[in-house]
C-alpha cells in the first residue's frame, strides 16, 4: 500500500496495530483477577477502544486537519491504556512480562500515530472531504437558481426569435 492513499481506515497500520491493541486488553481484562476490579477493566477498554475509534473517526471525517485532530487523541488514549497498564501491573493483575509487552505494543501504537501525524501534516492533501462537491448555503442555491432561469430565458427569446419568420426574407424584393 505504500505510496496509495489509503481508501479504508481499515486499510491504516496504525488502525490494525491499535486493532491489535485492544484486543489484547480485552483479553487481559477477562482474566480473573482483573475482571474483579470492574472500574479499572472497564477504563482501560474504553481507552483502547478510544485509540481504535479516534483514528476511524478521523479517517471518516475527510479533512487532513480533523484527521489529525483525532490521532491526537487516539495518541493521548495510547498514554492512558500505559497508565492504566501500569496500575495493573502494581495490582498484581499482570505479570512483568505481560506487562512489558503490552507497555511496548501500546508505545509502538502511539509512536505509530506520531509518524503518521507528522506526514500528514507534512502533505498538501487537504482531504477527501475537499474533492466532494461543497453543499450550497440556501442563498447561494437561490442566486444560482436565479441565474439559471435568466439563462434560460434568454435562451428562449433568442431562439423565438430566430424561428419568427422575416418579413423581408418572406417576401423577397421583385427583380426588374
Amino acid at each position: 500500500m505504500k505510496g496509495k492513499a489509503a481508501q479504508a481506515f481499515e486499510e491504516l497500520h496504525i488502525y490494525q496495530r491499535a486493532r491489535e491493541l485492544t484486543n489484547e486488553i480485552y483479553r487481559l481484562s477477562r482474566a480473573a483477577a482483573f475482571s474483579g476490579d470492574r472500574g479499572l477493566a472497564d477504563q482501560i477498554r474504553r481507552a483502547a477502544l478510544s485509540v481504535l475509534s479516534n483514528i476511524a473517526e478521523g479517517f471518516e471525517r475527510g479533512t487532513t486537519a480533523e484527521f489529525i485532530q483525532f490521532l491526537y487523541i487516539a495518541k493521548g488514549s495510547c498514554g492512558e491504556v500505559r497508565a492504566q497498564l501500569q496500575i495493573a501491573h502494581d495490582q498484581q493483575y499482570l505479570g512483568r512480562e505481560e506487562y512489558h509487552r503490552l507497555e511496548n505494543l501500546s508505545r509502538q501504537t502511539s509512536g505509530m500515530i506520531s509518524n503518521f501525524i507528522a506526514h500528514l501534516q507534512s502533505s498538501d492533501y487537504p482531504g477527501a472531504k475537499s474533492a466532494r462537491p461543497q453543499r450550497l448555503t440556501r442563498e447561494e442555491q437561490t442566486r444560482r437558481l436565479e441565474q439559471l432561469r435568466q439563462t434560460q430565458l434568454v435562451n428562449v427569446r433568442r431562439q423565438k426569435e430566430g424561428n419568427r419568420p422575416n418579413p423581408e426574407k418572406a417576401n423577397p424584393p421583385e427583380e426588374d
